[in-house]
């Protein structure tokens, strides 16, 4: 049973993504809507290190971790633009150029692997706590400002560095720390980490 935290907030993940849809159809949010996206955003932080620390974490386990993230923040956007289509409109342009790098990088990795990434780098987690203090910032204050252009600043370098790995790198691979990491293994010969 303990073995198998780190699936279930993954799982958690992924219900609490609808609920916030829920939460934001009728264009307002309420308090839940916060402590919900916390306790996802917790989840996201201990499931990978309950993972190495009970020896569980797989491939398929990282890969699981990147879709409860990706489901997650489509749900966010996805309410962003039910509550605050106005922040959504002025920053337009700015989120659009990070969903277009987005989409680029989902075409790389599946040109290349035929599958998407999966490397969990630490600028990967330095954009979560951005978007995490953006996504705070816009539904618990109703404020983007700094917040949101940290949040796209940090999101557009980050996904262009994994777009460098997934170049640099000969075969799939998950939790490669950054392109530094990517350049060692991939003068190692190998792909494992």
């Amino acid at each position: 049973m303990i073995k198998s935290i780190p699936a279930l907030l993954v799982g958690l993940r992924f219900l609490i993504g609808p609920f916030l849809l829920w939460d934001a159809v009728d264009g307002q949010t309420s308090q839940g809507f916060i402590i919900a996206f916390i306790v996802a955003f917790l989840s996201d932080i201990f499931d990978g290190i309950i993972a190495r620390r009970l020896g569980v974490s797989t491939a398929k386990l990282r890969q699981a971790d990147s879709w409860a993230d990706v489901c997650l923040y489509l749900c966010i956007a996805y309410s962003a633009w039910q509550v605050h289509r106005e922040i959504v409109l002025t920053f337009q342009w700015p989120l659009l150029s990070v969903v277009f790098i987005q989409l680029v990088w989902w075409v790389v990795n599946l040109i290349k692997y035929g599958q998407p990434a999966s490397y969990h780098t630490y600028s990967a987690k330095l954009w979560g706590l951005t978007l995490f203090a953006a996504t705070v910032a816009m539904f618990g204050f109703n404020y983007a400002g700094i917040a949101l252009w940290l949040a796209i600043i940090v999101g557009f370098i980050h996904t262009m560095e994994e777009i460098a790995m997934t170049l640099i790198l000969p075969q799939w691979t998950h939790d490669v720390l950054s392109i530094f990491h990517a350049l060692k293994l991939r003068d190692r010969g190998s792909a494992s980490p």
